[in-house]
């Protein structure tokens, strides 16, 4: 270690140019900054010497993918991999001619671009046609997978055919609701009329955009089934949709299995921990799950994979053990380690292989292949391999808040229990004396994760979903435990014994465990403020906290620090976020206005409950949308709906062309879907169809006099999940009775 930092301390002694050496340098210098180059370049080369550098790779080709999913056209494909080869090429010469800063630097251009590269190659992979309109049809298709759910089921189906839509324009998939239990299982062939709509894009501009993530799940449609499925002749599939079919059946069979032996609540909840079907669980169990911090127990992800590994490996390593003449003379580690890997494929299979399983599985298999190469199988260096590993096969990832959570949670408890200088591995080995000491050093560690993971993911938490769940830590130190202890050891334990009809006891003991953590989740949801609202905040906010957590995790020296900076302005732009004054959904059917109570008030005479849902979250208010209808603030009949803002300009929701005049000469802002064109010349501002045709959902901030908007998409938008409007068509014919055609002024009169 001598020799290492001599020549740490001799790298910072010969300053490089660019921190002031050579020619140059001032006669007078100033000592202060003299010591600060020297400190810089201490740490920086510190850095390089540990190999730090190379977990930067990930960010930058994280980057790249970012960079390319915000581009307004599709780019072409050819300059971002010729960019990146450049690059590469100039790494390799500055390498060659041992100029490692400038190969440093072209190595993370080269990334950078690869990542932008890469987002377009996954997207020419995955491509299928998006269907247009909504429309009614009969659909032939493979039913790939049926997910149970109270009074009805969603389904996964492969289409063979949609009446009317040739080859070319038909979706690979579609996901349809359907009412009643099914009488078919997964690897049916199926008939059936259903009414089909285009995946909706963003309810709120930089909201969830479900459009983006069904075209990378190859789902071109989404619906409902309209008629009773008919079984059909044998529609011919490939061997792995046939094999994702199979596994499905035996995921819901032993989905049932549980349930059943358990009942109730926690029967649905331990089978989701079992198989990953979600569908049963109350939602009123879901927001405690939530308030109490402790979701993501049911969420199949990083902790049941690390978990179901761990019991692999242990399980077999135990067992080997009891072996002298094995356990000494083979290296016992490594088979269970392979024996691990083994288990955590076969888990994601058996799970149903979601985005956020796949990943965790991948963290897995990188930690457990570290220990066959007899490399330490927790460090920031498997976590950065993973990462890169993930993007690679799925760049859209980066965007989804289970990416950013799972890896970020990671990041921070990695970085928390990383090797520093001065820690000597004989100091790790030694054991706590007695019991308690034990006990409390768990405890300790359990709390110090617990709160280091909460902090790194609730930036990503407050950004999608809003809230914070501030009882996280009391939750999960109650939960964790008993998740870790007996419910997974008896989730193991039961799948393996119900290959031989012996499960039934095993599930018992796994319901009185998952009974205990619904108790504690109902415990912690029930205090006060177990649940912070957090108003929306801009994309630029979280970019900034996510340096912060970046540059506080991957360096080791002092110069991590200047990560708080980065986390701390990031908050600060979070915070002071403007809220819009008024938000509509992106086909001018309902909008949400800001009264004079300062509250928003939801416009939504179709009952779009989840726009509602997702606009009250953005503006932190706790009310609920109901499931079937909207709350209803405002004044509505069945020719539109009116309201007035905090600052007294009327605003209306039209949904007949016979109030269109008569709302245009009353109201400052005017939403509908109809098509308007000139005709609407009063208002300050006009939302029609062919506005939200090309812009999408919007938001609307009354500041002074002015109105500013902001937009989900702009003009000149145009990606394969969001292409350009087509031409406008015809406005639709009006059904409303002729003695409603006054309705829309007699409101006005009531307001007033």
């Amino acid at each position: 270690m001598g020799r290492e930092f001599s020549a740490i301390r001799a790298l910072a002694q010969a300053r490089p140019a660019w921190l002031g050496a050579g020619q140059g340098v001032s006669a007078r210098p100033d000592p202060w900054l003299d010591r600060a180059r020297a400190a810089l370049a201490a740490m920086w080369a510190g850095e390089a010497h540990a190999r730090r550098l190379f977990l930067w790779l990930p960010v930058f080709f994280g980057a790249g993918a970012i960079g390319y999913f915000t581009a307004e056209r599709e780019p072409p494909l050819w300059p971002a991999l010729l960019v990146a080869l450049g690059f590469a090429v100039l790494c390799w010469r500055a390498a060659a001619m041992e100029r490692a800063a400038s190969a440093r630097a072209c190595l993370a251009l080269a990334f950078l671009f690869a990542g932008f590269a890469a987002g377009a190659v996954r997207t020419m992979m995955v491509a299928t046609p998006v269907i247009e309109r909504t429309m009614v049809a009969r659909v032939t298709a493979y039913v790939e997978s049926v997910d149970l759910r109270p009074g009805g089921a969603r389904l996964m189906l492969s289409v063979a055919a949609i009446e009317g839509l040739a080859a070319d324009r038909t979706p690979a998939r579609v996901r349809v609701n359907m009412r009643g239990r099914p009488t078919f299982e997964a690897g049916a062939s199926i008939a059936a009329a259903m009414r089909l709509s285009p995946p909706p894009a963003s309810s709120v501009p930089g909201g969830y955009d479900f459009a983006r993530e069904a075209y990378f799940r190859r789902i071109g449609a989404v619906g409902s089934v309209s008629s009773r499925p008919e079984i059909v002749a044998a529609i011919p599939v490939g061997a792995a949709t046939s094999l994702k079919a199979g596994i499905d059946r035996a995921r819901n069979a032993l989905t049932e299995r549980i349930a059943t032996v358990i009942g109730g609540p926690q029967g649905a909840v331990a089978a989701a921990l079992v198989t990953g079907k979600r569908g049963l669980i109350p939602e009123e169990t879901n927001e405690a799950l939530r308030a109490a911090g402790i979701y993501h127990v049911v969420s199949i992800s990083g902790l049941h994979m690390m978990l179901a590994a761990g019991l692999f490996l242990w399980s077999l390593r135990a067992l080997l053990a009891l072996f002298p003449a094995v356990a000494l003379r083979r290296p016992i580690k490594k088979w269970a380690a392979a024996f691990a890997m083994a288990g955590a494929v076969a888990y994601n299979l058996f799970s149903g292989s979601e985005v956020a399983t796949e990943r965790a599985m991948i963290m897995v298999l990188v930690m457990l292949g570290a220990i066959l190469v007899d490399r330490p199988a927790v460090s920031m260096r498997n976590l950065a391999v993973a990462a890169l590993i993930v993007l690679v096969r799925e760049p859209s990832a980066i965007l989804g808040p289970s990416f950013q959570m799972s890896f970020a949670a990671v990041a921070a408890m990695t970085a928390l229990y990383e090797r520093r200088p001065g820690l000597e591995p004989a100091d790790r080995r030694e054991a706590p004396p007695g019991v308690f000491d034990r006990a409390r050093v768990f405890l300790g560690a359990m709390v110090a994760t617990t709160l280091v993971a909460s902090l790194a993911t609730d930036p990503f938490g407050a950004f999608h979903f809003n809230r914070i769940a501030l009882y996280g830590l009391i939750g999960n130190a109650l939960a964790l435990p008993l998740v870790e202890f007996v419910v997974m050891p008896a989730a193991l334990i039961g799948v393996v014994a119900n290959l031989f009809g012996l499960d039934g006891p095993v599930w018992s003991v796994m319901g009185w465990g998952v009974a205990f953590m619904l108790q504690v989740a109902d415990w912690v949801a029930a205090l006060p403020g177990a649940v912070r609202m957090v108003h929306s905040f801009g994309g630029g906010a979280l970019l900034l906290m996510t340096l912060g957590l970046v540059w506080l995790t991957l360096w080791q020296s002092a110069i991590r620090w200047l990560g708080i900076v980065f986390a701390v302005a990031g908050l600060a732009l979070a915070v002071r976020a403007p809220q819009p004054d008024l938000v509509t959904d992106p086909r001018g059917q309902a909008l949400a206005y800001r009264g004079e109570d300062g509250r928003l008030h939801a416009l939504a005479p179709r009952g779009d409950a989840f726009a509602v849902a997702q606009w009250l979250a953005g503006d932190a208010d706790p009310r609920t949308a109901e499931r079937r209808g909207a709350p209803l603030d405002g004044r509505c009949d069945r020719l539109g709906c009116v309201g007035r803002l905090h600052d007294g300009r009327r605003i209306a929701l039209v949904l007949d062309r016979r109030a269109l005049a008569e709302d245009c000469a009353r109201a400052a802002i005017v939403v509908t879907r109809l098509a308007v064109g000139d005709a609407c010349p009063g208002p300050a501002l006009v939302m029609d169809q062919a506005f939200f045709a090309a812009r999408g959902a919007a938001r609307v901030f009354a500041t002074g006099g002015e109105l500013r908007l902001e937009t989900a998409r702009t003009p000149g938008t145009d990606r394969p999940w969001s292409p350009a409007p087509a031409r406008p068509r015809a406005p639709e014919p009006t059904f409303a009775p002729a003695d409603e055609e006054s309705a829309a002024a007699d409101v006005f009169e009531v307001l007033d």
